[in-house]
Formats: C-alpha cells, structure tokens, sequence
C-alpha cells in the first residue's frame, strides 16, 4: 500500500492497492444552442470491463473546484483502484460553465441533470477522444457520485421527483450522495425556501441502490434542523440502503473536493480517507466488483476505526 504518513485509524479499512492511470483531459461533447461539455475522463492504464462512475461536482466558493480539474482527492483514488472516472464542468462552474446572463442562472439544476443524461448518451463519443481506454468501459455498470449541489443532481438522476416531475435513469445502477441537500420547502428557512424552491425534492422516488455520506458537523444555512437534513434522502428514499456518518468534519468530509481548498472546513486526513475508503468499497460492492468489499469496510469502521464515523443500514449490503 502506497505510504500516506497523515492516516492513522483509517488504515484498518481494507482497500486495493493502487496501480497507475491515466487522464485525458478535455474531453468535449458538442451539445445544441450552446457552448461544448469539458470533460475529464481517470481510468486504469490497465484491464478491461471497467465500472464507470460519473461524479457530479458542487457549487462551492473556489474559481476551478467546480469544474472537471476539482475532487482529485476523490477521482484518483477511485480510478486507481478500478474505476473509470469521468467528471463534467457543469453548466454552475465558474470556470468553465454557462454566462450568468445565460436563462436558468446561476444554479442551472435542470441543465446539469441534462449534461450527465448527454454523458450517458455519448459514452462512445467519449471513448472515441480517449484511445487507450477505448473499448474498455462496461457500459451496464455505472454509478452517479454528487457532493453537495452536485448530489442534488445527482438525486434526481437516482429517482427523486421534483416539481412533479421524473429525471430518473435506468442507466444508473448505483449512486453516492455526498453531503447533498435535503428535503426543502418548509423545512429549509423563509428566505432560502423562496431562493431554492428546486429543494423541494421527494426522495420517495429514488430506487436505485444508494449510500448517504454526511458529515456530523455539517451545520447548513439552509435549515435550522442542523447536520440531520443531509440525510433525508437516506430516511425517505427506498433505494437508498445506508448512511455513513463521519465524525468531527463538516461539508468538505475531511477533503474530498480538493486538498487545502476553500471547500476543505476541516483538513482531516484521517476523515478523508475513510471517505474514500468506504465509497470505494460501496462503489466495489454495488457494481458487482466485490461482494465482500463493503461488508469488510463497515466491520473495521465499527470497530478499530470506530471514532471516525458509523454506518446505519435498512440492508446487509447493496442490491
């Protein structure tokens, strides 16, 4: 295993070892009436059949972390144990996204949900702009990661009505929300009802297999419920089958969006790793990787890794 000096409890979650990637970066997708969809795609240089997971980035403070170029904390660690990653500059990025004149500024939710749809549409596209990973993606193994506005996105994707409406994706067999919103309307404050009426989601509708991941220290604005509202989805949605909560972090859960970014509250090396630990093993587990790799990681965060956080379940392991 590669040395990570700042890790302490987290070693006791089993985890592949690493193996090289490589990146391509930017990927471009032509989509109509508009500018192109920048991509970055993180794959093993090796094997074949490999899971796809495409992660949705948040709206957060810094100019480049909500875009294609942030959560390398995140996209790596996966990629280097199996997964090919890919990761839009969505239509909300700073960077790289739509003008704020642009109609539906500045939070673009329905148009975020549509880039992940043109993602899953154009798999091919994206192989063709990738050589030495073309041919070697499984394409009936995807899942849909979002952190924070991104799990918003990604919710929808996964089943959640909104406004009455359905943006579920049966290509989708497996998600991760990531410190994402929770329910909205009259839960949220007066003025941020009014600012975010698109909250208002119902999770009741999400059926795919997901995992909730909340920081115990994640006090949002939106609501006076406090850390409790990042894990409605996990209480609501019939999909999704378990929630880890992760001890002394907030938002950032310890790092995920960008090492020493405006996004990273609380540097935890230690809460990182576990994050990416137990995603990873969910990620493993859900896509039919292995069956034991989730089982094993929540055995050791119970028990010699206890004090960086827990996992409730409605079921053993992921369907």
């Amino acid at each position: 295993m590669t040395m990570n000096n700042l890790i302490d409890l987290s070693r006791h979650i089993p985890t592949p070892e690493a193996t090289s990637t490589v990146a391509y970066s930017p990927i471009r997708l032509d989509l109509a009436d508009r500018q192109p969809l920048e991509l970055r795609l993180t794959a093993p240089a090796r094997g074949s059949g490999l899971p796809i997971v495409i992660l949705s980035h948040g709206y957060g403070p810094s100019l480049y972390i909500p875009s294609k170029d942030g959560y390398g904390p995140l996209a790596q660690f996966w990629a280097e144990r199996g997964f090919a990653v890919i990761q839009p500059t969505h239509a909300t990025s700073r960077v790289g996204g739509l003008a704020a004149d642009t109609p539906n500024a500045p939070f673009f939710w329905r148009e975020r949900v549509a880039e992940i749809t043109a993602i899953l549409d154009r798999l091919a596209d994206i192989e063709e702009q990738a050589p030495a990973v073309a041919g070697r993606l499984d394409h009936n193994r995807i899942a849909a990661v979002g952190h924070s506005f991104g799990g918003h996105t990604v919710s929808l994707l996964l089943g959640a009505r909104l406004f009455g409406e359905v943006f579920a994706d049966p290509r989708i067999s497996a998600g991760i929300l990531l410190a994402a919103p929770g329910r909205g309307g009259k839960d949220l404050t007066p003025d941020n009802e009014e600012r975010f009426p698109f909250f208002d989601l119902d999770f009741t509708g999400i059926a795919t297999s997901s995992l909730v991941v909340c920081g115990a220290d994640d006090n949002p604005r939106f609501t006076i419920r406090g850390p409790s509202w990042h894990a409605d989805a996990y209480h609501d949605g019939p999909g999704v089958q378990a929630l880890l909560t992760l001890e002394g972090v907030g938002h950032g859960l310890g790092g995920i969006a960008g090492f020493d970014a405006k996004e990273t509250e609380v540097e935890s090396p230690d809460a990182l790793e576990a994050t990416r630990r137990m995603t990873l093993a969910w990620l493993r587990t859900a896509l039919d990787v292995d069956a034991t790799t989730w089982p094993l990681a929540c055995s050791a965060l119970a028990g010699p890794a206890r004090t960086l956080g827990k996992v409730d379940e409605t079921a053993s392991e992921p369907r």
